[in-house]
């Protein structure tokens, strides 16, 4: 006893009893003013970059294809005009870097039509039936034709190249079909995605009924599973045995699939399948009242979802804060990326052409006076290279772009903190609700989310930038991994690999920390590193509970998840497929082209859905398991101390309120 009692000092002293504590502190003051106030001068900048990258660039250079001349197709004067027109579009296939769509756009060196050329006589000299592709007109595949002032050219070939080309780059044909599919099956996905509402909830709620068969059922399934794995790899192992197949005949090899015909390979994993099935069953043994303690606050965290269904939406307001921070990013990237405006520069296609030595060539150049200054020379063409790269904007490109990646992920992980804080407040206010429901907050969610945004800012700002700088620190890692891929040097790959692995436990540790930290935030309203090291003390002096609850908790959270995706996949599957029938005329199945798209869509939808519902189910559970915690610690059971802790779990414990009912505290 007195060791374990020593070991629980090293790691704090426990919370002290305080006659003033009522639940989440209404009376309290910002926190981490600091980084508050750094949070939003960073915001302003981020709002200043995405104003000049809003004024410099021009991300029609992007959407819109552009002619020889620098003009936008499809816009202002050539409004009727949406598709650029290769004058020779062979002149695509013999010239290099032909397609470099990523950087500078479909780059061709053929003059393009429009009125000007046409006026200079820079008419094609033939015409083919073309298809559109990318905003661009493509020679339609399977035609004949004759090229004048050139040599017979095998159809057959032609005819190859471009159906290559447009496969390549045109999924118009595809596109149009998959369209026709969601504008077929948009209300059905619609109705998959109720289902997986529906039975995401009912599978939350029922677990006041069901959560200990459940979990029984689920550490059963686990043990059976085990115990066919020894069977059968005792079988393996005796049949091998029989047939005297040994490793020593085998010998070493890189074909690990030739281990399995020897008798040591079932062996060692019979071994290890029976050393876990040994120490799962002396868990279940010795940890039987933690499990029961684990099922307890799975059934209450059920419980506190449903007088509170508010919470169970809030992932929706998340949602749409985290689209405005993505989609907010994405632009600045696009309008910083278009910046600066085009560059021409000359090409000539055969530089030792007569009259084309003294051609000056990678020049910058005007796309419409090409033909008048170097008339001489057959094939100029004054071809776009790229974009400026003056001015102070166009400078500091990737600065600005480094800066808005900084401010996606630490507003990212800011809305995320924001949603499990607010999450946290609400559920410990169920908590330390003395008397169910009637002492429950009216408003809980929107009181939580007033109380953090006013308060906390600069807390979560601060758990965010942590967690942030973490995964910057490996985005680059993975970058830098990504340039060596291709070096030889193992020793090089070796410390890379190493210091990812120890970057990702890294994340994990601050994610883990963070949570609980935010959850101590929402109830005692101090800063962010008292609040982490008080919540990392609480789960230290509990650290078995702490276990036993997050795996039982994952096991469930997963089964559900399985539970829903499976299910919503399975119904999507004979729905669409046809397996299953329409009901009647108006509700008849519709006729896809491809009916595994819905399908998926339908799948990934369901698993979002569940997702968004069991985050905050585990979220409750975590916030009354450090409530619960805390509960043991301040309270004793006595009339001017009772536990708010609910009778499954007293009874659990073996402990009780001396005088039930009248331990409640006056407000």
């Amino acid at each position: 006893m007195g060791g374990k009692q020593d070991e629980k000092e090293a790691y704090g002293k426990s919370a002290k009893y305080d006659p003033s504590f009522r639940g989440p502190i209404k009376n309290r003051g910002c926190t981490d003013i600091i980084c508050c106030v750094l949070f939003l001068l960073f915001i302003l900048g981020y709002i200043v970059v995405g104003l000049v990258a809003w004024v410099y660039g021009d991300p029609r250079q992007v959407l819109y294809p552009r002619n020889s001349t620098g003009a936008y197709c499809g816009m202002g004067e050539n409004q009727n005009k949406s598709y650029v027109l290769y004058f020779n579009i062979f002149n695509c296939i013999v010239a290099t870097n032909i397609i470099s769509i990523a950087q500078n756009g479909l780059q061709c060196p053929t003059p393009q039509s429009v009125m000007k050329t046409l006026e200079q006589e820079l008419c094609p000299s033939f015409l083919l039936p073309s298809t559109p592709a990318l905003g661009r007109c493509f020679p339609s595949p399977n035609i004949n034709f004759t090229l004048p002032g050139y040599e017979w050219i095998d159809n057959t070939t032609v005819s190859k190249g471009i159906s290559g080309l447009l496969d390549s780059i045109n999924a118009r044909d595809v596109s149009v079909k998959i369209f026709e599919d969601f504008a077929q099956s948009w209300y059905w996905i619609l109705v998959a995605l109720g289902v997986a509402l529906v039975l995401s909830l009912l599978f939350i709620l029922l677990l006041r009924l069901v959560a200990a068969p459940l979990v029984l059922l689920l550490i059963v399934g686990v043990l059976a599973v085990l115990a066919y794995g020894i069977y059968h790899c005792w079988q393996q192992y005796r049949t091998l045995r029989d047939k005297g197949a040994s490793i020593s005949q085998l010998g070493f090899t890189t074909n690990l699939s030739a281990y399995q015909s020897v008798q040591e390979t079932w062996l060692a994993a019979l071994i290890v399948l029976a050393v876990l099935e040994g120490i799962l069953l002396l868990m279940l043994i010795f940890l039987r009242q933690r499990i029961r303690i684990a099922i307890a606050l799975l059934k209450e965290a059920s419980r506190a979802v449903g007088q509170m269904m508010s919470t169970m939406f809030y992932p929706l307001v998340t949602f749409v804060l985290l689209v405005i921070c993505i989609g907010y990013w994405a632009m600045t990237a696009l309008y910083l990326a278009t910046s600066g405006q085009p560059q021409y520069i000359y090409r000539v296609l055969n530089p030792s052409a007569p009259g084309c030595e003294d051609v000056p060539v990678n020049k910058s150049c005007d796309p419409m006076a090409q033909s008048k200054n170097f008339s001489s020379c057959p094939g100029l063409t004054c071809a776009f290279q790229g974009y400026s790269s003056t001015g102070l904007a166009q400078r500091s490109l990737f600065n600005l772009q480094i800066y808005g990646v900084l401010g996606l992920f630490w507003t990212v992980n800011w809305v995320l903190a924001l949603g499990q804080c607010v999450l946290a407040g609400a559920f410990a206010s169920f908590y330390w609700a003395f008397h169910k429901p009637q002492d429950i907050p009216t408003f809980p969610l929107s009181s939580a989310f007033i109380r953090t945004l006013r308060y906390h800012t600069g807390s979560l700002a601060f758990g965010a930038l942590i967690l942030t700088l973490v995964q910057i620190a490996r985005v680059i890692l993975e970058y830098i991994d990504h340039k060596l891929r291709g070096s030889q040097n193992p020793v090089a790959r070796c410390i890379i690999c190493c210091f990812k692995c120890c970057l990702w436990c890294l994340e994990k540790f601050i994610k883990f920390l963070n949570r609980n930290a935010y959850i101590m935030i929402a109830i005692y309203g101090k800063n962010f590193c008292v609040s982490a090291k008080n919540a990392f003390m609480l789960l230290m002096r509990n650290v078995v509970r702490v276990i036993v609850l997050d795996k039982v908790t994952d096991l469930l959270l997963f089964f559900g998840k399985l539970l829903v995706v499976g299910g919503v996949g399975v119904l999507s599957f004979f729905f669409f497929s046809g397996r299953i029938k329409g009901l009647g005329k108006d509700f008849e199945n519709p006729h896809l082209n491809y009916y595994w798209l819905p399908i998926m869509t339908s799948i990934m939808g369901a698993y979002v859905i569940a997702s968004g519902f069991f985050s905050v189910f585990g979220m409750c559970v975590d916030t009354l398991f450090l409530c619960f915690l805390e509960d043991l610690e301040r309270n004793d059971g006595s009339q001017e101390r009772p536990y708010y802790m609910p009778k499954s779990l007293l009874k659990i414990l073996g402990k009780k309120n001396k005088t039930p009912g009248e331990g409640k505290r006056k407000k």
